[in-house]
This record gives C-alpha cells, structure tokens and sequence, in this order.
C-alpha cells in the first residue's frame, strides 16, 4: 500500500512538473525541477543560522566596505534593469493592471517575458549575499527571523511562478519590488561610503515604510482578481502571492516597531480610524 501511494505521488509530481508546467522552460537553468532551489535555500538558513555564526565564533568582523560598495552598484544596476525593462513592457504593450493572463506562446515578446521572469528568480539568488555580509562582519543582531524567512522563501515561490506562470499578473509583484529594491540599495550604497555620508541617510525609516506599502499594493493588486471570475489566470497564484504580500507586510510591521519604538504610518491611521 505505502508502495502504491509513493508511486502515485511520484506520478502526481512528474505529472505536474513536465505537463502542468510552462514547457518553455523546462530546460533553462535550474528550471528542470525545485529542489536544486529547495537545497540552496535550505543550506542559506543553515549557513546565517549556524555554520556561518559558529565560523566567525572566534574570528574579527571582516571589513567588506570595498565588497559591499560593489555589490550594492551590482544590486541597483541589476534590479533598475529589470525595473526599466517590465516598465516598458507595462506601458508600451498594453498591460492591463485589471486583468493580465500568461501568453504561453513562442511569441518572441512572450518568451522575452519568459526570460525577465527566470532573471528576476536567479536575482532572489544572488541576494542571500546580503545576509552572507552580515555574518561575515559579526551583525549578527541584522540577521532577524524576518530576514532570513523573506529572504529564504522568495527564490522558492519565484521558481514556482517561473516554472508556472511566467508573465502575465504576477509581473506586477515583480516589477514593483525590482523599483522598491533600486530605492533600498541606493541607500545601502551611500552607507558603505562612510561616516560622512550618515548625514544623508535621515530616510532610512522611509525606506522601510516603502516596503510595507509596496506588499499593501501587491495584496490589493493580486486579491482583487477573485472579483474578476472571467480572468484566466491561476487562482492559485492569486493567493499564492497575495497571502505571500500579507506575510511580509506583518512581519515587516513588527521589524518597524522594534526599530522605531512606534506603529507604521498605515498602521497608524487604521488604529486612528479604530479609535
């Protein structure tokens, strides 16, 4: 019996993966299956939360200023391309923010989304390096729950959407947080510059609340599509996306409290509004 259900998982997930996917991109890089993307992120949550701190136990912080500048120009370059490139495609081809299904087709327009798509899955990848810096300088105290989770489980839902759903609805997600992480690294670029940049860098608390609207903002654009019943995109990525959005948002609120002593400006109006 246990060997009838194993065969008929295996057949369920084989079924999945080769005739309910994109077939576009099956044999791209890393595409093939999810557990390539399941064992890195595995081993990143093993490495900032064990191997990494026990490594550095007994060694001084290392100075990654020069790394870090680097970095942070790769990160802006990286993401305001991708940004730049969804925004055109947004405007000059017609998106429609109500209702965007996938073009599965060989359209070369549709498999240049296609593509955008895996390049936004492989730059969730490259931003481990930001925890990776933390433990390397003994920031152990920047190494939250709330950055490991978010930074844990979004090259895994990325690959999901790739594998699924590349294109269409869900580009907003992706286009917005490409735009949010151009904001965020331009910041964090400033600050490798030194001490006589901190003067400059009053807006750091703006940047987080940056974050949390973007989430608000992917909620509503993901949720209200259960209101629109004759979209043909997948309800499952609906939800996949929009309880991702929530999740963020909620642990991003709490990251704001215990950073600036005091609710977040939404969350301040709403108890305002309660009250």
């Amino acid at each position: 019996m246990a060997t009838n259900m194993a065969a008929g998982i295996l057949r369920g997930y084989r079924d999945l993966m080769d005739n309910q996917s994109d077939v576009r991109v099956k044999n791209w890089f890393l595409m093939g299956s999810p557990f390539p993307t399941i064992f890195m992120c595995l081993t990143y949550v093993w490495i900032v939360k064990y191997a990494g701190p026990k490594f550095m136990e007994k060694r001084k912080p290392y100075d990654l200023r020069r790394f870090l500048f680097f970095y942070n120009v790769f990160q802006v370059s990286y993401n305001g391309w991708l940004f730049y490139e969804g925004v055109s495609r947004w405007f000059g081809r017609n998106y429609s923010f109500r209702c965007q299904p996938v073009d599965y087709s060989y359209n070369p327009e549709a498999v240049r989304v296609a593509e955008l798509c895996w390049w936004y899955y492989i730059c969730k990848l490259t931003e481990f390096t930001d925890t990776f810096s933390f433990v390397l300088r003994k920031k152990n105290d920047h190494i939250s729950n709330l950055h490991v989770i978010h930074h844990g489980v979004m090259p895994l839902s990325v690959w999901f959407g790739v594998k699924f759903t590349p294109g269409g609805h869900s580009t907003f997600f992706g286009i917005l947080n490409t735009g949010v992480h151009v904001v965020m690294y331009s910041y964090y670029l400033l600050a490798t510059l030194g001490p006589n940049m901190k003067r400059y860098l009053w807006w750091k608390r703006h940047v987080t609340s940056l974050q949390m609207i973007h989430f608000v903002v992917i909620m509503l654009h993901s949720f209200q599509l259960l209101f629109h019943e004759s979209c043909d995109y997948p309800k499952f990525f609906i939800w996949w996306i929009g309880l991702h959005a929530i999740m963020f948002y909620l642990f991003f609120t709490e990251f704001y409290k215990q950073q600036y002593g005091r609710s977040p400006p939404l969350n301040a109006i709403f108890e305002k509004k309660m009250n």
